[in-house]
């Protein structure tokens, strides 16, 4: 009796070993070095008689080239020379802009799951698909688990992976028994209790410690949350500002999912920095709450393509968001490009463009919210957002000229970030 007692207690011991070792491989281990150290490619290429658009606000250089030198650009314009051993990129009167930022994408597909071990290929497949090929240098992952987004980003910043810079929130904030309906209905009961739906301020504010701590660069709240169809649950005000504080004392942005007027005014009153979507439910939200947004400084994502793709394309539905960006954009309020990939599993933006047409914005309009504007709002346009000298060589080469067609955007040759290239058709 005692000697099967001894190997039961044996083997127990054995069973918790190794399952607290695949436990510590798979949630802990694809965490470390949360913020792996920014590496700029070596060597020169060029990019030669290319339509370069240097900014937004300025007139494109017709017939120009850029040279890059060890992941800078170093010259920028019609008379470029060219040291000998320079890399040609092939260009035949392509379009260069600065690098594309998409500022509102996930990582929540299963096929992230497990980024740490799945083999490269696979992984920069997924990146192209979804990123790269659609010219983004730069995106914000607005609410992914740790264990997928993390070493994603480490991996691209070692040079294994051929992919975009990653801002990542972690774990969205959700209101006291608030997770979406869309969200719980595609989730595991037990991985619901360990999605943050904090009761109180001070638990917000441990919620957000805990998401910066481990590797997060922004807070995602959902001040408005659709718990049901037709029903949104505002996120409590004080526990929305709480994390807004402490999100703030850090030097961080803040990005809320508003979906009506009562979890934008939530999101208002707590100073949240970024809209990451036009309220889809826009009863209420007038041109004075637009205002009052812009006079606080507020930034919008209007992710256009996205409610016209799981929601309806009914025109009752769509026209009233397409209107609030319109008087966002007329009262000067700072868009910002988004569209959402990775909840939404159609990645091409070709619809996203086209719905902004609709709301009046013009094709450096565009232009902006693709590059200086979310440069400007992360604090990086020292590097990042223009074509010039001494900038990071982040750049998206095109096919067409998108002033003549804003389409066009969508038509990516090539993606170079930080003078690697990471994308070519």
């Amino acid at each position: 009796m005692r000697r099967w007692v001894l190997r039961l207690i044996s083997a127990l011991g054995i069973a918790i070993f190794l399952a607290a070792t695949a436990l510590w491989m798979i949630a802990i281990w694809p965490r470390r070095v949360a913020h792996p150290p920014l590496k700029l490619a070596t060597g020169t290429l060029v990019i030669q008689h290319a339509r370069i658009y240097t900014s937004p606000t300025e007139a494109p250089i017709p017939d120009g080239a850029v040279l890059i030198v060890d992941g800078r650009i170093a010259a920028v314009g019609p008379g470029v020379a060219v040291p000998p051993g320079t890399t040609l990129l092939p260009c035949d009167q392509c379009v260069v802009t600065a690098g594309f930022w998409n500022a509102h994408v996930h990582f929540t597909e299963s096929k992230w799951s497990l980024a740490e071990w799945k083999p490269a290929k696979a992984l920069n497949a997924q990146l192209a698909d979804m990123l790269t090929s659609r010219g983004f240098t730069t995106v914000v992952d607005t609410g992914s688990n740790p264990t997928n987004t993390l070493p994603t980003r480490r991996r691209i910043e070692s040079g294994e992976l051929a992919g975009p810079l990653i801002y990542t929130a972690g774990p969205a904030l959700y209101p006291p028994h608030g997770i979406p309906f869309y969200v719980r209905d595609d989730t595991p009961q037990w991985l619901q209790f360990l999605m943050p739906q904090p009761e109180t301020a001070q638990q917000a504010v441990a919620d957000v410690r805990r998401n910066l701590d481990g590797g997060s660069d922004i807070t995602k709240l959902f001040t408005g949350s659709w718990v049901a169809h037709g029903k949104v649950l505002p996120m409590p005000l004080d526990i929305a500002k709480a994390a807004v504080e402490r999100t703030h004392l850090s030097g961080r942005l803040v990005f809320s999912h508003p979906s009506n007027l009562a979890g934008t005014q939530v999101a208002i009153q707590a100073g949240v920095d970024v809209l990451a979507h036009a309220p889809d439910s826009t009863q209420g939200v007038d041109r004075a709450l637009l205002a009052t947004m812009v006079h606080q400084n507020m930034a919008m994502i209007p992710t256009l393509k996205m409610f016209g793709t799981t929601v309806t394309t009914n025109p009752a539905y769509l026209d009233p968001i397409y209107a609030e960006v319109r008087q966002f954009h007329e009262l000067g309020g700072q868009l910002i490009f988004g569209t959402d990939v990775g909840y939404m599993t159609d990645y091409t933006t070709e619809g996203e463009f086209a719905a902004l047409e609709k709301c009046g914005l013009s094709p450096m309009d565009i232009l902006a919210m693709l590059t200086t504007n979310p440069a400007s709002r992360f604090g990086v346009s020292g590097v990042k957002g223009v074509v010039r000298p001494g900038k990071f060589a982040d750049l998206t080469i095109l096919d067409a000229d998108p002033a003549q067609d804003p389409l066009a955007f969508s038509k990516v040759r090539m993606t170079i970030r930080s003078g690697r290239v990471i994308y070519q058709r």
